[in-house]
């Protein structure tokens, strides 16, 4: 769905570039082991890295790292900004309605479909017997159904449930609570004020409690135990600005924040490292653990906020305009998405071996799944159109 302010349009479309980025180059990282994880070795760390390549570069580490930080945060609050609108014109009967078809099963076909397929090279990389039978059978045993990239879908319906049961039954304090976060769009440092204090509140206790690395993997659905409530946190903030209005405030092309874009990226260099530091400093134990998880925990929340801020800053005063590069994607990203993750895993799969260094092979990767995930997205609408127009003829001549 494009977006009416063409700063955040390319700004969905270049987050789902970087995620197939970020996805292209896992295989690459310099902080990676020797080989590549056991299929059937518990705590399955393939999951997070699929393929392990002999050929590293710790720039690709800096890059994921950053991305972690902010990217998912970024895309529930774009995915958020225009929930109440569609609420308010809709209802939320027929909201939910379209998100079941629209989120849901999509979920259901990559999940269950796609995932599958998207792993198989993972399991013939150590596997003895590297058949298709062997595969099904290893993968049937395995105690969860990985659900890859596409875990954010499920989330992201969830929290769309939780708007949706918002305007249904206490619509009045949902909308006051919208109308107080738009309007601290109007007074950005108060909004950045208050997304800390949030963000803090909803990620620091299960971060030391939890920890701040570990997944939770029941069938199908994954996510990170610390994360959940900071993500709706950036969801319901982009909830608010949507509903407030998005041409005012926070992101008004000529506003506070685009004007700040510099300052922004300085916050996001120098809170990045903190939280670098930080990580650094609680892994090695140099130090009051819990003071360290703390800080760390808390540098996190600056660097996420001071991230997605830059993001809608930089695209707010550089991108608000048409960008014919990036025209072709626009409709297609969430069909990107969708499949990029099947294609990434097996392009690092057929380039395990060849002795060309990492930044080569990553970038082939990252180009060759954009361009196959493209051409699969445009493949598939060009059947449905087909399938549309054979129907049609039918119905003409009977």
């Amino acid at each position: 769905m494009s977006m009416p302010v063409p700063a955040l349009n390319n700004l969905r479309i270049a987050v789902i570039v970087i995620v197939v980025a970020v996805h292209a180059v896992m295989a690459y990282l310099g902080s990676s082991p020797a080989s590549s994880f056991k299929f059937d070795d518990p705590p399955w760390r393939w999951r997070s890295i699929p393929i392990v390549d002999a050929e590293r570069w710790y720039g690709f580490d800096i890059f994921c790292a950053i991305q972690d930080v902010y990217l998912i945060s970024l895309l529930f609050f774009l995915s958020g900004l225009f929930v109440w609108r569609s609420l308010a014109r809709s209802g939320s009967r027929a909201f939910l309605r379209d998100r079941a078809l629209r989120i849901g099963i999509p979920f259901v076909l990559a999940v269950g479909l796609l995932m599958p397929l998207a792993h198989y090279p993972v399991y013939r990389a150590t596997a003895a017997d590297p058949s298709l039978a062997a595969y099904w059978q290893h993968w049937l045993a395995l105690p969860f159904w990985p659900a890859g990239p596409p875990w954010f879908l499920w989330m992201l319906l969830a929290f769309d449930i939780v708007a949706a049961g918002l305007f249904r039954f206490g619509r009045a304090s949902a909308d006051a609570l919208g109308q107080s976060i738009g309007r601290l769009g109007i007074r950005p440092r108060h909004f950045v004020v208050a997304l800390l204090a949030a963000s803090a509140l909803a990620y620091v206790p299960p971060a030391l409690m939890l920890g701040p690395w570990d997944w939770a993997h029941i069938g199908p659905f994954s996510f990170q135990y610390s994360r959940p409530l900071h993500y709706l946190v950036y969801f319901l903030a982009g909830a608010g600005v949507g509903a407030y209005g998005i041409d005012r405030g926070l992101l008004a092309p000529d506003g506070w924040l685009a004007k700040r874009w510099a300052s922004a990226g300085a916050a996001t260099l120098v809170s990045f490292s903190l939280w670098l530091g930080m990580v650094g400093l609680a892994m090695a134990g140099d130090g009051p653990l819990l003071v360290l998880q703390l800080c760390q925990a808390l540098a996190f929340v600056l660097c996420c906020a001071s991230g997605v801020l830059f993001m809608l800053a930089l695209f707010l005063r550089f991108a608000d305009r048409r960008l014919p590069m990036l025209d072709p994607l626009g409709d297609k990203t969430y069909g990107i998405y969708l499949v990029h993750y099947v294609f990434s895993i097996w392009l690092q799969y057929a380039l395990l071996g060849i002795a060309i260094f990492a930044v080569a092979k990553a970038a082939i990767v990252f180009a060759g799944t954009l361009s196959m995930s493209f051409l699969s997205v445009v493949a598939l609408r060009r059947i449905s159109l087909l399938r549309r127009v054979d129907r049609l003829r039918s119905r003409l001549t009977t």
